[in-house]
């Protein structure tokens, strides 16, 4: 029961910050779950929760949908989701995370440094975006890292950044769900957790959305990339030493 409890209030902080940070709560989470649950459990969990967890944004976030970001970064994001979940089964993810963590390092710090660039949010840089963050997504369980750095890049208003992200994680979720699900990663077991979720989805995103509204849009961008550094040392610390 106390390891419960943990796993709830955890997961709550998870869904607070993934608010916060604008670009979900399984960044966070995954490495929560990790302690709790095996790893293909924590894919399928992870998976479930963020559906829950990206609706309720949608609901508290929806006027800032950009539907041509959805369109250029969502759909290669969903497709290429599918085949990292599909090879997850196959493949050791220990150097794919040091690598990842390495890149999450070295690009927030680069945009925390030279705060005046900015990325054009052009069809080419959106793809390439939704097909690494969604590869990420189903080999590890969370891309939303990559895809909140090519957000933060292009430097979207507060609103669009956060309800953009979520609608586009909903289709990665939702695609990578299914692909977990015949992989025998979501179990039986593990469905109890599924209306706990919820609840913690909408309060965790209520209490990320009344802190957004006190920060502008310059410290809601500070805010991301600081989180991407912190989430990026994390990973690196995971994979080299469990």
């Amino acid at each position: 029961m106390d390891h419960l409890i943990y796993f709830i209030l955890l997961a709550l902080l998870a869904e607070i910050l993934g608010t916060v940070g604008g670009f979900g709560s399984s960044l966070f989470f995954v490495p929560i779950a990790s302690y709790f649950l095996d790893f293909h459990s924590v894919l399928g969990v992870t998976a479930m929760f963020h559906v829950l967890s990206n609706l309720t944004k949608i609901g508290f976030f929806n006027k800032g949908v950009d539907k041509k970001l959805i369109l250029n970064l969502g759909i290669p994001a969903v497709l290429f989701v599918i085949l990292g979940a599909y090879l997850s089964q196959f493949i050791n993810t220990k150097w794919l995370e040091i690598a990842l963590s390495v890149f999450l390092i070295g690009l927030s710090l680069f945009f925390l440094i030279f705060k005046n660039i900015i990325i054009k949010p052009n069809t080419f840089n959106s793809v390439t975006g939704g097909i690494t963050s969604g590869f990420i997504a189903g080999l590890i369980g969370t891309g939303g890292s990559i895809r909140g750095m090519t957000l933060a890049a292009f430097n979207l208003r507060m609103e669009v950044f956060i309800a953009t992200s979520a609608v586009i994680d909903l289709a990665i979720d939702s695609s990578r769900t299914v692909v977990y699900a015949l992989n025998g990663f979501v179990r039986k077991d593990d469905l109890y957790l599924l209306p706990i979720l919820l609840v913690v989805s909408i309060i965790g995103t209520f209490i990320g959305k009344k802190l957004l509204d006190k920060i502008s849009e310059e410290q809601f961008k500070k805010v991301v990339l600081i989180l991407i550094l912190v989430t990026g040392i994390i990973t690196a610390i995971k994979a080299l030493l469990f």
